[in-house]
């Protein structure tokens, strides 16, 4: 059995497809001004290339912002609760999953069964979103995927607002007119988004088996500082922007097989641990 789990981000397009209890493929992409447009080129692409057709899947489970523009999606999903399924399926003993998205960022709480039982959102403010890296990382005319490996580098740090994207790209100007180390920049940058996130998860207790997803967390720095923040080490699934998309489409193969709860997954569940705050300082120059 096919079915395709997609996340249509705000930023990105996310879509896995999962087969006889593994993943066939899974395909990224940004999204444009059109969720379900580029929803169907994803789905087109990565069919194509695997020499299926739309007609070959199951059925399709939407999750994220877009979701209620895939009129095609067999069903819809909360991208909580597919955060939590995937991280059920991949990372068991994670009882906190720490989402940084695009445009929100989610702290979500699950008990022993993987179930949620509370969440925390921040969606009403750029600040402690990929949006703020972003914003950021174009004031200091420094490609997006270059900013984690560069704060590394840091030898200093500089404070950087954690409560408003537009006081803090003031801030960036500033501070590059005055000449400050461009990597002590961005260090402030990640401080101040894992500072914000970090205050988000300790709202409740948090167990010491944490898993950071969403696109940021492939941002070496940020996952730096949210370990440093939180005084713990941070798992990190494999491909963390697609945990999501994974959870869609375990709820699409759960929806197919009533009743149950065991469902066939093979790969993937293996994470990389991270250890950039376990008594390892920033690598130097």
């Amino acid at each position: 059995m096919l079915v395709a789990g997609v996340d249509a981000g705000s930023n990105t397009v996310k879509i896995v497809l999962i087969e006889g209890g593994s993943i066939l493929a899974n395909w990224i992409s940004k999204t444009g001004p059109n969720s379900m447009k580029a929803v169907e080129k994803g789905l087109e692409t990565i069919l194509s290339e695997h020499g299926r057709a739309l007609h070959d899947v199951h059925s399709i489970v939407a999750t994220g912002y877009g979701r209620n523009y895939i009129p095609f999606a067999t069903y819809q999903a909360t991208e909580i609760l597919c955060q939590a399924k995937a991280i059920r399926k991949l990372i068991p003993e994670a009882k906190t999953i720490i989402d940084i998205g695009g445009q929100d960022s989610k702290v979500i709480y699950a008990d022993q069964n993987g179930r949620v039982v509370e969440f925390a959102m921040n969606d009403k403010c750029a600040a402690g979103t990929g949006r703020f890296i972003e914003t950021l990382a174009n004031a200091l005319h420094t490609p997006l995927e270059d900013m984690g490996a560069l704060s590394l580098k840091a030898e200093g740090e500089v404070q950087v607002s954690s409560t408003c994207t537009v006081f803090a790209e003031s801030e960036v100007i500033s501070y590059i007119a005055q000449g400050l180390p461009k990597p002590d920049i961005i260090s402030g940058v990640h401080h101040a988004i894992a500072s914000r996130v970090s205050a988000m998860a300790r709202r409740r207790e948090i167990c010491k088996d944490v898993c950071l997803t969403g696109g940021v967390a492939k941002n070496v720095g940020v996952v730096w500082w949210m370990e440093k923040e939180l005084g713990l080490s941070l798992r990190v699934p494999k491909e963390p922007q697609i945990t999501a998309a994974i959870g869609a489409a375990l709820i699409g193969l759960e929806k197919a097989s009533p009743g149950s709860h065991d469902v066939p997954f093979a790969d993937a569940r293996a994470p990389e641990i991270t250890s950039f705050a376990r008594g390892r300082e920033k690598p130097k120059g």
